[in-house]
């Protein structure tokens, strides 16, 4: 609002500031969400985010393209249902259209990716294929702009909550040169662009046919498990080497789809789908919170388009 009572005058100052490049991102608001895990969270300008979408709708229709379909994280038709479905889609065709044949299936993660991206990593991937000096210009102020440091953020959670998240998670206690904040487009863009590498590396070296990604979560499933370990190996020393990343070996998982596959919030079979238990449990206890019917009505709603999409009929209150 305060933004829009003078907008054009504020774009146009914008507008000034960008030509000139005299632009620099203003002071963020930083807090702590606690469901469903602890995370961090740094909430831009609106001004600065007017120049994010700025700069998101000249970059995305160059990068889209060079996506690969099952990249599924923070794309336009790409949210967690389709994600679940190709996975399942996968699952079926692996087990040969559901014929119980054994199949399996190999989850990885990096571990602490928002807070671990490497900005110049970052922005040798845009400097291979932006040619606008402007636009690389713009790139780099915002990639290698520290919001945690540059200028010290309005804490709108306790410090104490701050206190609590693990040194490897927070901006305020990374080593300099790395992280991005989340919760801005261009960070979850970037996201896509940083990890593009990894998929152009599965899907045309290591020529996995059934793999799919949403944000650092992915998933190759193969009728054997040796070929999967090799995999492993060679997604590891990849990430390692040429994104400098981690990946989060305890949740690095070698195991028969039959089983089924925690993914997205759902747990995916070939023959079907059930939510995952800890999302159940969260609809429960809200709707033991919910102090009357209007309150309630907003729970069902809210977790039932989730629900809908596995097969959770007596959850969902539909016989």
């Amino acid at each position: 609002m305060e933004f829009t009572c003078n907008l054009e005058e504020n774009l146009l100052a914008l507008e000034q500031e960008l030509q000139t490049r005299s632009y620099r991102p203003g002071r963020a608001v930083a807090f702590v969400v606690t469901k469903p895990k602890l995370r961090e969270v740094f909430a831009a300008r609106f001004r600065d985010r007017v120049v994010h979408h700025l700069l998101y709708n000249y970059l995305a229709p160059i990068y889209e393209p060079r996506f690969i379909y099952d990249s599924w994280a923070c794309r336009v038709g790409k949210g967690t249902h389709g994600a679940m479905q190709r996975l399942q889609d996968f699952a079926w065709q692996a087990s040969e259209g559901g014929r119980n044949r054994e199949c399996y299936y190999l989850q990885m993660d990096i571990k602490s990716f928002f807070t671990s991206i490497d900005k110049q990593c970052l922005y040798d991937i845009f400097a291979r294929n932006i040619k606008r000096e402007e636009i690389l210009w713009l790139t780099r102020v915002i990639i290698f702009h520290d919001p945690a440091r540059d200028i010290p953020p309005q804490l709108n959670s306790p410090p104490k909550l701050f206190r609590q998240l693990p040194r490897d998670k927070s901006l305020f206690t990374v080593e300099k040169g790395r992280g991005l904040p989340i919760g801005n487009l261009t960070s979850q863009f970037f996201a896509n662009v940083y990890l593009n590498e990894l998929d152009c590396f599965v899907k045309h070296v290591l020529k996995a046919k059934r793999y799919v990604r949403y944000v650092d979560d992915w998933v190759i499933v193969a009728g054997s498990m040796a070929e999967l370990r090799a995999y492993e190996r060679e997604i590891t020393a990849f990430t390692e080497s040429a994104l400098e990343l981690t990946i989060q070996a305890k949740k690095t998982v070698v195991g028969r789809v039959s089983d089924g596959i925690d993914f997205v919030g759902y747990i995916v079979r070939p023959h079907y789908v059930l939510v995952r238990r800890r999302v159940v449990w969260q609809y429960r206890r809200a709707l033991e919170h919910a102090f009357d019917e209007r309150a309630r009505k907003k729970v069902v709603t809210a977790y039932k388009g989730h629900m809908l999409k596995a097969n959770s009929y007596a959850l969902c209150g539909v016989s």
